[in-house]
């Protein structure tokens, strides 16, 4: 995964994690996060990479990239959480 990644890359995927953890803790602005997972398409533009690494970010912190997207992608609210 991280083989072949440049610093950008890594701040791109590492700024979704952030985002995604602050969604299911808090609230967070709906188009940021968004626009976060689209850069992470950018650089992670697999389904299996990208569900492989939500598998080991959902162990690590126990939110799911893919539940916390479908919930953002649900809404038309500027803030959102998860938990609301």
């Amino acid at each position: 995964m991280l083989s072949g990644w440049t610093t950008q890359d890594i701040i791109q995927v590492s700024q979704l994690y952030s985002l995604v953890a602050q969604a299911n803790e808090a609230q967070v602005i709906r188009t940021e996060l968004l626009t976060a997972y689209q850069a992470f398409k950018q650089v992670v533009p697999s389904k299996s990479e990208e569900k492989q690494l939500d598998r080991q970010f959902k162990a690590s912190s126990g939110y799911s990239i893919y539940k916390t997207m479908q919930a953002a992608q649900a809404t038309t609210a500027v803030k959102f959480s998860v938990t609301q």
